[in-house]
């Protein structure tokens, strides 16, 4: 006796299910149109795909640079080989329409953004730009002021569109240049610093005011600000170290790593030895180990990790970087102390072998002791790299109205980023812990917005808005879905390690970057199937190359209760016995091929765009 074959799973397309398809822009925590850039590169309209890019994001140049790209790794040509470059294309476009391409005052960029914010509808980025435009250059129409602790990603973007939206923000900043960890915690050779100048001169063209040197609890109270200012966002960054919190830490030659890369970004001296460690896997760690071999490490540089190297959170193609630099690798270990000499200097750190155990809160395996794995790592220098928090001293939470949770941050609504002191904000590392430059970025616009609301009642709470556009002579560049992922040109290896100014990725070139572009398979463009036409001939199945059309009996499919009563409405009585058409989303590589073999025009394409707007 056979067994009945299991049921086939489907899924009647809505609006939640078009937008889930444009993987990049829903990964992206601003929803930058990703596809729309990648694409417009691929038709050479360059110009077009820096406003797509700009759009949404005032650091988009930093970010062409820096951006940990969420998107990339949602990328569903990961499905088919590598996802496509997403954040070098996005450079490409930036460096010729950015703001460190020199041609973008005020004026142009704010025309940049009200283009592409007029042409996807998005009618919350369109007001706040209209907004702009009326008082940059005047007295600001609202005239309120803002102040804004903190310079880093966050601190400037909720700055940027708190000046659009009319009001008179001021960034206090501790350091002696703007940008915050951009500058401080980020090498030269991965971000250099003419490009964070140009975005920081475009943020204070727009009437932002920056104060740097000033550090909030020293120089100025923070119930100073209060008094002075219509309402606050407290932005600062993480920029202390966690400790190890093991034995022997206090030894002469034990960095933290955010303290390790400011002294590198400043032009302090360091004193590395000839065997340094990092102990840490994230980008922190990365960047100390590339730092020190160009700060005068000598002979070893190693990072070690308590993980695989499959769970480290960075891209292949820094730790790719940092391997072909000299700098090595240690997995499944984990530090127990620190040795230290008669004279308090580091010998050596001891570790003990780690092995993957079941599955933590995070969905990874937790590494577990191995007992009796102890043995000792020879070194002079060690750098913590396993986590940064914020300094919050300038806080006293009894003056000042606000309280902290178990994690050291101050309680916030997740929604407005509004704490319990009225006319007080969070943004970024502040809100949250450390998270990535770009959700730093979609932070300070929430707390602008909120800001916005908070002084002007104007409430702009976004909402997710859906259009969908007809496509005539939908076509394809020739093999597009045979192109392999462009490796990102990059300065020969013993080159750049002898200068820390040196910029390690050199970027795509025109043909590089055209070539790179076409890969993306489109995920806004999708094929509608008119039911009322179909002949249920197969030939659409028939010409699939991905083979992600079947032509099946409706009896096979598992529906539900709803989907049965659509179908019965569709097809009538006799609807069990007929057939249906299912596609397979995440195959599809949208050539299109189906809709012009289709003899009765049942299949046409269709482009859709979805952005955040405001009611």
């Amino acid at each position: 006796m056979s067994k009945e074959r299991p049921k086939l799973t489907v899924e009647i397309p809505d609006s939640e299910y078009w937008r889930r398809l444009i993987k990049c822009q829903d990964a992206c925590p601003v929803h930058t149109d990703a596809r729309g850039y990648v694409r417009a590169i691929a038709q050479g309209e360059y110009e077009q795909a820096f406003l797509i890019a700009r759009g949404p994001n005032p650091l988009a140049s930093i970010c062409g640079r820096i951006c940990q790209a969420p998107c990339e790794e949602s990328c569903r040509r990961a499905s088919v080989d590598d996802p496509v470059a997403i954040r070098a294309l996005k450079r490409f476009a930036t460096e010729r329409f950015g703001a460190e391409a020199g041609k973008n005052d005020p004026a142009s960029i704010l025309h940049s953004v009200r283009s592409i914010a007029s042409e996807n509808a998005a009618r919350d980025e369109l007001r706040l730009i209209e907004s702009g435009l009326k008082s940059h250059g005047q007295v600001h129409v609202k005239g309120r002021k803002v102040a804004v602790i903190g310079g880093g990603p966050a601190g400037l973007a909720c700055a940027h569109d708190l000046a659009l939206y009319g009001f008179s923000p001021v960034v206090f900043e501790m350091e002696a240049k703007p940008a915050g960890m951009l500058y401080t915690g980020i090498p030269e050779f991965r971000l250099p610093r003419k490009v964070i100048d140009a975005e920081v001169r475009v943020v204070e063209s727009l009437g932002v005011e920056i104060r740097c040197n000033t550090t909030v609890g020293k120089d100025i109270r923070f119930d100073e600000i209060r008094d002075k200012f219509d309402a606050t966002v407290i932005a600062v960054g993480a920029k202390n170290s966690k400790e190890l919190g093991i034995p022997g830490e206090d030894a002469t030659g034990v960095f933290g790593g955010v303290e390790f890369l400011r002294k590198c970004s400043l032009g302090q001296e360091v004193a590395l030895g000839k065997h340094v460690v990092v102990v840490g896997g994230g980008f922190t760690a990365l960047d100390c180990s590339r730092s020190s071999v160009r700060f005068g490490a000598g002979d070893v540089v190693t990072v070690l990790y308590r993980r695989t190297r499959d769970e480290m959170p960075v891209t292949q193609y820094e730790l790719d970087e940092a391997a072909e630099e000299g700098v090595g690798f240690e997995y499944l270990v984990a530090p127990l102390s620190i040795e230290k000499d008669n004279e308090g200097k580091v010998t050596g750190i001891r570790l003990q072998r780690n092995r993957l155990g079941p599955p933590d809160a995070s969905g990874r395996q937790r590494p577990e002791p191995v007992p009796g794995s102890e043995f000792v790592h020879p070194c002079d220098t060690v750098i913590r790299a396993v986590g940064q928090e914020s300094d919050m001293d300038f806080i006293d939470p009894e003056r000042d109205g606000l309280s902290f949770n178990k994690w050291g941050l101050i309680d916030c609504d997740e929604e407005t980023l509004a704490v319990g002191a009225e006319g007080v904000f969070l943004a970024g590392d502040a809100a949250y812990g450390t998270r990535l430059v770009i959700d730093a970025v979609a932070s300070g616009k929430k707390a602008a917005r909120s800001v916005n609301h908070f002084l002007s009642g104007e409430k702009t709470c976004p909402e997710l808005k859906q259009r969908h556009e007809d496509i005539e002579n939908y076509g394809r560049e020739t093999g597009y879905e045979k192109i392999s992922r462009k490796e990102i040109p990059a300065v020969d290896k013993f080159e750049r390690i002898t200068d820390h100014t040196i910029t390690v990725e050199v970027g795509f070139d025109e043909p590089l970057a055209r070539q790179e572009a076409s890969r993306c398979f489109d995920c806004g463009v999708n094929t509608i199937f008119d039911g009322q036409k179909c002949i249920l001939c197969g030939g659409c199945a028939d010409v699939c190359p991905a083979r992600c059309l079947k032509l099946v009996p409706i009896r096979e499919l598992g529906l539900t209760e709803v989907q049965n009563e659509t179908a019965k409405q569709c097809v009538g009585e006799e609807w069990r016995q007929g057939s249906a058409i299912i596609k397979d989303e995440e195959t599809c590589i949208r050539c299109g091929l189906c809709s012009k073999r289709c003899p009765t025009g049942a299949i046409t394409m269709e482009r859709m765009y979805f952005s955040e707007e405001c009611s």
